[in-house]
Parts: C-alpha cells; sequence; structure tokens
C-alpha cells in the first residue's frame, strides 16, 4: 500500500503538469457566412477535406498534421455530433501538452463558438481557440452565464476579434493571449507559431511576435506590418 501511494505521489505531478488545448475552427462557408467569398471549393461548409479553415495547406488538419512539433493520437470522423466532422487529437513531440481540435459545419458558425465559450468557462482547458470567421459580425450571441472555474487563456483567430470579443473574453473571466485588429486570413500556422511560445511560457508579447513572424512569411509582407494584425497587449 505504501509503495501505490509513493507511485501515485511520482505520478500525480506529470499529470497535473499536461496542458490542455481545446480548437474550434468554423468552416468557411460562402452560402452562410458574411465573408469576401472564395473559391467554391475551398468555401463550402460541408466538405472539410477541401475548405479553407481545415484541408487546405493552412487548414488545421493539414498544417498540424505536417507539423514536426506534434504528433496526430487520434482521428475521429464518427464525433457523435452531426455538426462535427472532425475531431483530431495531437500531442506536442516535447512538451507535456494534447490538442483536441473540431471541425464544425460552416453553417453551424454560431453553435461552434458557443462551444468554445463553453469551453473556456468549463475548467478543463489551459487554453481554448477559435478559427474561423468573425460570427459576431454576423449575429449577437449571448454571452455565456458563468464565469471561467479557473485561470485559462484564449486565442481567437478572425477577423478584427480585438474590437468584438476581447470586452467579452474578460467578463467570462479568460485571459485574451492574441487577438486581432484588422481584416486578416486566420491559416493554423499562425496558431502553430504562437503555441511554441505559449507552451514554453513566454508572455503575450512573445506569442503577438511569433504570430507576426509566420503571418510576415506566409503572406510575404514585411514583419512590422504583419506583427501589427495582432493586438498589442501587456506581457
Amino acid at each position: 500500500m505504501r509503495l501505490l501511494l509513493f507511485c501515485l505521489l511520482l505520478v500525480s505531478p506529470a499529470l497535473a503538469a499536461e496542458k490542455r488545448i481545446a480548437v474550434f475552427v468554423g468552416l468557411c462557408d460562402n452560402a452562410t457566412q458574411g465573408i469576401v467569398k472564395v473559391g467554391a471549393k475551398i468555401g463550402d461548409g460541408n466538405k472539410p477535406d477541401d475548405n479553407l479553415y481545415w484541408g487546405c495547406t493552412d487548414g488545421l488538419r493539414s498544417y498540424f498534421k505536417a507539423s514536426k512539433r506534434w504528433k496526430l493520437e487520434k482521428h475521429e470522423t464518427a464525433t457523435g455530433d452531426e455538426r462535427i466532422y472532425e475531431r483530431l487529437t495531437f500531442r506536442h513531440v516535447t512538451e507535456d501538452a494534447v490538442l483536441v481540435a473540431e471541425a464544425w459545419r460552416g453553417s453551424n458558425l454560431k453553435e461552434c463558438y458557443v462551444a468554445f465559450e463553453q469551453a473556456l468557462v468549463s475548467g478543463k482547458q489551459d487554453l481554448v481557440a477559435f478559427i474561423g470567421h468573425n460570427v459576431l459580425m454576423d449575429t449577437e450571441i449571448d454571452p455565456p452565464a458563468a464565469k471561467a472555474a479557473g485561470k485559462v487563456d484564449a486565442v481567437v483567430l478572425c477577423c478584427k476579434s480585438d474590437t468584438y470579443f476581447d470586452t467579452r473574453l474578460k467578463a467570462a473571466g479568460a485571459r485574451p493571449v492574441l487577438l486581432t485588429t484588422q481584416y486578416m486570413y486566420p491559416g493554423s500556422f499562425i496558431l502553430h507559431a504562437a503555441l511554441e511560445a505559449w507552451l514554453a511560457g513566454k508572455d503575450r508579447l512573445a506569442l503577438r511576435t511569433a504570430a507576426g513572424a509566420a503571418y510576415a512569411r506566409n503572406q510575404k509582407i514585411k514583419v512590422g506590418p504583419a506583427t501589427g494584425v495582432f493586438v498589442k497587449m501587456e506581457p
């Protein structure tokens, strides 16, 4: 019995240290979202394989599967929810961190965002991210009734997320760590770069720097303007 208790004491800190990350991706959808129209193939919110935010090169599934920093552990297509086409579980190769990402049907963008906020306040995650179209530009959504049950960081990668989401996230008890200042392209290379800084325990300015550098490379623009896409927050 004493040996068992000793083993549990050794294991418990490792379990407690695991970082939990949840990512909610609303598939790009020309038909139902107030977006600048993209190509029909990549803008079909019912087809994750070709979708701009999921199956394309910079989409979450493709980008993280190709990453040398994350390893795919589980790929679910039977998610138990018809609104969610796929659920992927990745584990970081050097840090003790697990990332679970969901691809939501484009026409269910509102529900995708509500699920994001529910995860924020659940107390089960260390960081929660939303990627897709700025749903609050199209519709009003009641804020969550509950506040976050513990410390949680938030990332919202969509156009002008600072203007629409900063106050809302803080009111829910979350700490925004990466938001945007302008119209932009929310490719998952941004999240990928920011997470490396976050997992290393760096401050919010470092996350902004990492995101800006990644955006500059992808968009082939200078680092200064690319960094300006993201809000400059206090460390």
